[in-house]
């Protein structure tokens, strides 16, 4: 009887394999696994109140932090847009409640930088006009008490109070000045877009000025190319060339300026920097007195954080943070600024822990301790004394919620292993816990800020019984030691119809690059996101997909992240094979059939992988990738590596200098017109691989930047990574 139960119980799991519907390229490319997320989420300062998006993108709406119910609808597009708002990109309320800005038909320059129409929207008047007769601003920033608004138009700042429009600079200009605004390389590996900071009453407003003339400019070829087609270009190319610093040569000068706005006066204000030195952050604070200027030298060893005054141009240094090999850009978003108090982030210990300071520089205390990282800061609680952030303490790929007091009790407020992430409200009394696991969608939830759950206001239901019904496998995690003694993490995705009697083809997914994770415990694990819809397929076709995260990854302290410094690539690479190695000794695993692939930093560590020197991989696809760090910008690759002319030797270490020793079948995708990842990289890296007398091929995407998107190019391109593996591993 038992042999008959397991016989039918058999017959009925395949019966249920077959019955799963297929996933198709298009479905991913085109959203079908989506998860529905709560976007545009902004907590209203001191209350238990935040407003969103609404899901036809027509509406921003008030919530309650503590009921999860609408209080009010502060903007309606089809009862007062008059047709001038179609669908709304993105918003914020001014600090006193009584304005929105309303911003539409974005179009975005680079990552983060964004030109945009908004309009200025009166709450209790329903009035709504545009913010400016100059189309298509930049990042309009509110004075702290709500009655004016400084934005930038072509590269100058101007300020508006809804009424009347004063220009501040006049000296901007393309690939020349910026006022207000990043260039490409801050932008870009900085983190941020606004250069700019009002002072408290606000009768100043100060910003970053960039000097990028003496910068070396990048051309970047345009095509008409098809979806959309540049019909200027039908005979001839054109090109788009912008300032672009590459490792060891001239950055952009920076300067900071202030605009006293009763006298009409403009001074520089006296920063101390060093020759070639970086201006990261300007920031306000609750003193009308004091901004916050961050500065560091070249080798981002060090980060000085200055109060300095608009009004009479004193300037005090207030904290000198200096940490081993360099200061990552992440502990630097995650300082903030109470009345009070600043909070900064810190590996000095070896790992990153949370400091409070005051003004005066004098640290009042270390936060929380342990061997883990903290990896977001929510907030300090000044009233109370509480700190809220979120940290690796359980494991380097599972993220909860913690609150430390000021007597040094830490409570953690998450329970469930995998991914939690916080919104808290402006007052800190509730926040959105934002949950997932490697196998479960997205999970939104009302709590107290003692970690009580209120109220579900999303499950992603619909999307669970859809991948049900496409029968996706789990990802499971595992662990290894190399032969060099380090354990790794990663995780694993099989077949549905997996048979441990078989022989199967293996796929490694990576991307390895300084401080980054891929074995996060996380829906948005995966190497296409979606939950990983792209492993899923490839697992329906077969193979066995896996990661693996290497020394230089995130997650695991100061030392894990940091040995690869001066030398990026050679300790990567080596992981990636010994990942191979191992998968190969698996009995379910074919040891002759095993590939890598990945993009941009997972592109490079692809081709060093597979020219490391042991034969592990027979095909291999590199998306995008920097193939010598000599020809990317300088703030990212000297952060790790210094310049060319201080380290020649981690230079050499790259895929053009090893293309003679290239293993196995290659496949190269690029966008023709990447501003981040040039294509001059995977040309030089080609004419290596020519005189190298290696076969490969290439596939090159016309007027598609580093994203490789627009049109049919990300499904085309996800089947030219599929029929390579199917040709070379099947």
């Amino acid at each position: 009887m038992k042999k008959l139960f397991i016989f039918c119980t058999a017959i009925m799991m395949a019966m249920e394999l077959c019955a799963a519907e297929k996933i198709d390229l298009k479905s991913i490319t085109s959203g079908a696994f989506s998860a529905e997320y709560i976007s545009g989420i902004n907590p209203i300062e001191g209350t238990d109140q935040y407003a969103s998006i609404s899901s036809n993108r027509k509406q921003v709406i008030r919530y309650s932090f503590k009921t999860g119910k609408q209080t009010a609808v502060l903007f309606d597009a089809d009862k007062v847009g008059n047709g001038l708002v179609e669908e709304i990109d993105g918003y914020s309320i001014s600090p006193d409640g009584k304005r929105l800005l309303i911003q539409t038909h974005t179009e975005y320059v680079y990552r983060r930088s964004f030109k945009a129409v908004f309009y200025l929207y009166d709450i209790k008047s329903k009035k709504l006009a545009k913010l400016s007769a100059c189309e298509n601003q930049q990042i309009p920033t509110w004075s702290p008490d709500g009655s004016k608004i400084a934005f930038v138009y072509n590269n100058n700042i101007y300020i508006t109070d809804g009424d009347h429009e004063t220009q501040v600079t006049s000296d901007g200009k393309f690939n020349s000045i910026i006022n207000g605004l990043p260039d490409w390389v801050y932008e870009e590996e900085f983190g941020f877009n606004n250069a700019m900071a009002w002072a408290a009453d606000p009768k100043t407003l100060s910003w970053i000025k960039d000097d990028e003339s003496r910068v070396k400019t990048y051309s970047l070829q345009i095509f008409k190319g098809l979806k959309p087609a540049n019909e200027e270009y039908s005979d001839y190319p054109g090109e788009y060339s912008y300032k672009y610093p590459k490792a060891g040569l001239d950055n952009s000068i920076v300067s900071v300026w202030t605009y006293n706005l009763t006298d009409k006066q403009t001074h520089q204000l006296p920063v101390p920097l060093d020759s070639e030195g970086y201006i990261p952050r300007i920031k306000t604070t609750a003193d009308s007195h004091r901004i916050v200027v961050y500065t560091m030298p070249r080798h981002q060893d060090v980060l000085n954080l200055y109060a300095v005054n608009p009004y009479n141009q004193n300037v005090k240094l207030m904290i000198k943070e200096q940490v081993e090999k360099c200061v990552k850009e992440e502990a630097m978003e995650g300082i903030s600024f109470g009345k009070n108090t600043i909070l900064l982030p810190s590996d000095r210990d070896g790992y990153m822990h949370l400091y409070l300071y005051d003004y005066n520089g004098k640290l009042l205390r270390k936060v929380e301790k342990g061997n883990y990282d903290v990896t977001t800061v929510y907030g300090y609680d000044e009233k109370t004394g509480d700190v809220y952030y979120q940290a690796a303490a359980i494991n380097p790929h599972d993220r909860q919620i913690y609150v430390s007091h000021s007597n040094g009790r830490v409570e953690r407020l998450t329970h469930r292993e995998g991914n939690n992430s916080a919104l808290f409200s402006g007052d800190y009394r509730f926040f959105v816990n934002v949950w997932s696991d490697y196998n479960t969608p997205y999970e939104f939830t009302n709590c107290t800020n003692q970690g009580n759950g209120i109220k579900v206001l999303e499950k992603n239901d619909a999307l669970k019984a859809k991948i049900a019904k496409y029968g996706w496998t789990k990802k499971k995690p595992f662990s290894f030691v190399t032969s060099e003694g380090v354990h790794l993490n990663g995780w694993m995705v099989k077949p549905a119809d997996f048979d441990a009697k078989k022989k199967y083809p293996v796929i490694l997914f990576q991307y390895s690059g300084p401080g980054s994770q891929q074995v996060m415990n996380s829906w948005s694990t995966g190497s296409m996101g979606n939950g990983g819809a792209f492993d899923m397929y490839l697992a329906q076709h077969g193979y066995i997909v896996v990661c693996v995260d290497g020394r230089g990854t995130g997650g695991r302290g100061s030392d894990f992240e940091k040995c690869t410094y001066l030398k990026i690539g050679e300790l990567e690479s080596k992981d990636q094979v010994e990942t191979a190695i191992y998968m190969g000794r698996l009995p379910y695993v074919d040891k002759n059939r095993i590939g890598i692939w990945g993009w941009s930093y997972g592109g490079f560590n692809t081709l060093m992988s597979m020219s490391e020197g042991r034969p592990v991989f027979k095909a291999g696809v590199s998306v995008a990738p920097p193939t010598n760090w000599k020809y990317y910008d300088t703030i990212y690759t000297e952060r790790y590596m210094r310049t060319p002319k201080e380290n020649p030797s981690g230079y050499e270490t790259n895929p053009i200098q090893r293309s003679n020793k290239l293993h196995g079948a290659l496949l190269i995708c690029h966008g023709v017109p990447d501003d981040n990842v040039h294509p001059q990289n995977t040309f030089e890296y080609a004419e290596a691989l020519v005189q190298a007398d290696k076969d490969f091929k290439e596939v090159y995407y016309t007027n598609r930047n580093h994203s490789i998107r627009g049109g049919n190019s990300r499904n085309h391109l996800l089947r030219q990574i599929t029929n390579w593996f199917d040709t070379n591993l099947k």
